[in-house]
């Protein structure tokens, strides 16, 4: 990737003056080295800063005090001199060229830090003399800083405008990976965007879906939030109980209300993107009010702070996780650091030294000339010939080497530009005209993909960002009160470009009674059967727990769904079961009263057509038409048969064939009581004088004939229906809605009530005929039994259909079955119980001159005085 880069002064000459004169000096905390070509350093140095009178009465102040002396900030800058040491050590690496450096302590301030990068760009010679042709090579070739977004936000803004590279090492804010606006920005830490998804990839793995999040009130913090915000809501891993901003002063009315807002929120997670300075200011307010069982989730800003890893603050801190920079090693480091000696003869008024600052924090002295009263109350002077390895300094602790290690990468990438730039070949430069630029004329530079010398492959991407990978850090609390920041895990881009998270969960420190990952949501999960219903005005992560309905189940608890036709929900409304399936069975205790109903009638018949085969040749079987009595009996018992195609699961031919066989069985049975009704008839018309010529139409063959007809009639009707619009076995779900109920579907309810109506229709006839034959003489008269059977049948019919339509399921089928049974069962028992009784009985009464005797005893009461 190639960059160009033109740094121009902003100086002011003219032709009386062969010099400029800046416009003033800034007073600042700074380390030099001379070299060929100097690269620029931005470090936070101290905590806090104390800025000036500004009341404009007299000429500003320049000089801003700084406070709280960082000795990992001064690490971070001598890592770079370091680097830059080994740089010019390096035979292969920019040979014949020397590299310096000119570092400046930024104080944690914006404005300090601004003051600082004009400084590095402009230079802070008071008068500078000009060449005839203003050429030259600019005071620093390049950046390398700031450590805070906010003022790398600012810098760049400015020096982007010329041109200028800067290579962070720390600024992650995601705004700045922003081509247009921040064009000659670079870092060796990855952005927040993925810092973010990174937050949220261990929220999702331990199930937090509840957390809070502060952040700190600068550029970071404000990015950060929106990113994390936007990011969480479009994954719908979690919510947001709350978002605070936290102060960068000692805001105590603030500090409170933000732990008050901690205390009563139910989350027990917090997500925290600030700097170390407001969250010291958070943490006293925290052990103040002793807010305790959270855990924290520290962005890469704080979640290797020492500063916060005090025995006070521990009970509270333990057991944080944190997002940290990828750790490397520095080999040799270690002796550089040692190596490390303040300048005595350092005499710069403009500005002050960080080494002598250094010594002096380290070692509590003074170098001479020391502050008035300073030895008079008991200080010491220092000499400078102090050895470090004396005391106990986090400044020679290299074994956490992460910031440290990006200020390493961030030299090294300026170096290989320059050195591939001094490389270039006249007249395939990337230059006007192919040319190439020089030592002496340095305007262009440019950033390769570039190898460490331990094998560290590191690059950038078309926004200027390193390759994301992050350590994710553990706070353990040892039992003898130390404090050790241990990695258990990374989280990495993938070759998808998502997130890959790796944890070591058994090496992992909580800070909870149980040892465990606490919970943290703002409602319980839904049990299964239950779906979620949000709570009005609330984030979606909060939630009541609705019962499915009937016929719905829910086992992500997110929506109720319906089961399929032949399944129903489960009591606890997390599965699907088959339905229940109902129909008239022969197992149940209905299906076998009418099973035993049905075979008892069959059994019956067959005893009473034995009995009448037996009994043949006796007056009373002959007097009543013994064939048509025989036909009478063997249709009976087909009627008893068919009610059997009623019980059972209905199948497609026990559907087609049992209205079918019902209709045909009863037309043969009324068929046979018509013609025996009116051959009775027939037979006493042709005993009275005159009446001779009734009975021929009424012979054998013209019975068997009419029977034969009438039940055609009926065959022919049932096979138009079967063909037209056949019943069919269907599945009703109408009646229960847990239930399957079983039934033949009629297929045509005009068929159906034709076959209906044939038989009614005969059976009316027959009672009618029978009717009117009630007062004949006894030994020719069935005619009252008829009547008294036909009178059964239509009561026991009539009442059939309103108790058929109205009945539901299987007792439809039952009601038929019943209305079968009963009307042949009253067939049976009116027309042949009382022969059987005379046949069985009274034996006496079946012989010929019985029946002439109570014959002629009907005859002479009988209105009519035909002879028998």
């Amino acid at each position: 990737m190639l960059f160009y880069v033109y740094v121009s002064f902003a100086a002011s000459s003219s032709p009386l003056s062969p010099s400029c004169l800046l416009q003033g000096l800034f007073h600042l905390n700074a380390m030099h080295r001379a070299g060929d070509v100097v690269l620029g350093g931005l470090f936070q140095v101290h905590f806090f800063s104390v800025s000036p009178d500004l009341s404009f009465n007299s000429e500003p102040d320049q000089q801003a005090f700084c406070v709280s002396y960082d000795v990992l900030g001064l690490r971070q800058a001598q890592t770079m001199a370091f680097a830059i040491d080994e740089i010019n050590r390096n035979s292969k690496l920019l040979p014949n060229v020397t590299l310096g450096y000119s570092l400046y302590d930024n104080c944690l301030t914006l404005g300090v830090g601004f003051r600082a990068a004009l400084a590095l760009i402009s230079g802070q010679q008071e008068e500078i003399m000009l060449e005839e042709n203003c050429v030259g090579s600019p005071p620093v070739l390049g950046i390398v800083g700031d450590s805070s977004s906010t003022r790398t936000i600012a810098i760049s803004s400015v020096l982007g405008l010329h041109r200028v590279p800067i290579v962070s090492y720390f600024a992650t804010c995601s705004c700045l990976s922003d081509r247009q606006a921040f064009p000659s920005f670079f870092r060796t830490i990855p952005s927040d965007a993925f810092q973010v998804r990174a937050m949220i990839q261990i929220l999702k793995h331990f199930g937090w879906t509840w957390a809070g999040l502060l952040i700190s009130d600068d550029d970071y913090g404000f990015f950060a939030a929106q990113s994390f915000q936007t990011d969480l809501s479009l994954s719908g891993e979690g919510c947001l109980a709350y978002v605070e901003v936290l102060p960068w002063g000692r805001d105590l009315p603030k500090l409170k209300m933000i732990v008050d807002v901690m205390k009563k929120s139910t989350a027990r997670v917090v997500v925290v993107f600030a700097h170390e300075g407001p969250m010291i200011n958070l943490m006293e307010e925290v052990v103040r009010q002793k807010l305790t069982g959270l855990q924290w989730l520290a962005s890469e800003a704080w979640s290797t702070a020492a500063v916060l890893q005090t025995p006070e603050l521990m009970p509270y801190l333990g057991g944080t996780l944190g997002i940290a920079i990828r750790r490397g090693e520095i080999p040799g480091l270690t002796n550089f650091l040692l190596q490390m000696h303040p300048d005595l003869h350092y005499n710069n008024s403009n500005e002050n030294s960080l080494v002598n600052q250094f010594w002096e924090f380290t070692f509590r002295c003074r170098f001479a000339p020391p502050p008035a009263g300073w030895v008079e109350n008991g200080g010491t002077l220092c000499t400078g010939e102090e050895d470090l390895q004396s005391v106990e300094t986090e400044f020679l602790d290299v074994s956490n080497l992460r910031s440290e290690y990006n200020v390493y990468k961030s030299v090294y990438a300026l170096a290989y530009a320059l050195d591939d730039m001094l490389k270039c070949e006249p007249g395939r430069g990337p230059f006007a005209e192919n040319s190439c630029a020089t030592l002496q004329t340095l305007q262009p530079w440019q950033v390769l993909n570039f190898t460490t010398s331990f094998g560290d492959q590191v690059s950038f991407d078309e926004n200027g960002d390193a390759l994301p990978i992050y350590d994710v850090m553990n706070w353990l609390w040892l039992p003898d009160g130390r404090t050790e920041v241990q990695n258990v895990g990374d989280v990495k881009i993938t070759t998808f470009g998502g997130e890959e998270l790796r944890f070591y969960e058994d090496k992992i420190f909580w800070n909870f009674d149980s040892k465990k990952p606490t919970r943290s949501v703002c409602s319980q999960n839904c049990p299964p059967g239950t779906r979620m219903v949000r709570k009005k005005g609330e984030p979606i992560c909060c939630f009541d727990c609705n019962s499915c309905s009937e016929g719905k189940i829910s086992n992500d608890s997110l929506d109720c769904f319906s089961c399929p036709e032949d399944f129903w929900s489960s009591p606890q409304r997390d599965q699907c079961v088959p339905k229940n399936t109902e129909f008239l069975s022969y197992q149940e205790p209905l299906g076998m009263c009418l099973t035993a109903a049905s075979l008892l009638g069959t059994f019956i018949c067959a005893v009473v057509l034995g009995i009448f085969i037996y009994h043949r040749r006796t007056p009373i079987v002959k007097a009543n038409n013994s064939e048509l009595s025989f036909q009478l009996l063997l249709s009976l018992k087909l009627c008893f048969l068919c009610s059997l195609m009623f019980i059972g699961r209905p199948r497609l031919w026990t559907c087609q064939l049992r209205h079918a066989a019902f209709g045909i069985s009863f037309v043969l049975c009324v068929s046979c009581i018509l013609v025996k009704t009116m051959v009775v008839l027939a037979v006493f018309k042709d005993s009275k004088p005159g009446g001779g010529a009734s009975l021929k139409w009424f012979g054998v063959s013209q019975q068997r004939g009419t029977v034969l007809v009438l039940t055609s009639v009926q065959a022919a009707i049932c096979t138009v229906w079967l063909v037209l619009s056949s019943p069919m076995p269907h599945k009703n779900t109408q009646y229960h809605n847990n239930k399957i109920v079983y039934e033949c579907a009629i297929g045509s309810a005009v068929g159906f009530s034709v076959l209906l109506g044939y038989i009614g229709l005969l059976a009316i006839i027959s009672c009618l005929i029978a009717f009117f034959s009630r007062n004949l003489p006894d030994n020719f008269n069935e005619a009252k039994l008829i009547t008294f059977s036909m009178l059964i049948f239509c009561a026991v019919w009539v009442a059939f259909v309103p108790a058929y339509v109205t009945s539901p399921g299987k007792y439809a089928d039952a009601v038929e079955v019943f209305a079968i049974l009963a009307s042949s069962f009253g067939i049976l028992v009116a027309l042949f119980g009382p022969k059987c009784y005379i046949i069985l009985l009274k034996p006496e009464r079946n012989t010929k001159k019985a029946l002439m005797a109570r014959t002629l005893s009907s005859l002479r009461f009988t209105s009519s005085n035909v002879p028998v």
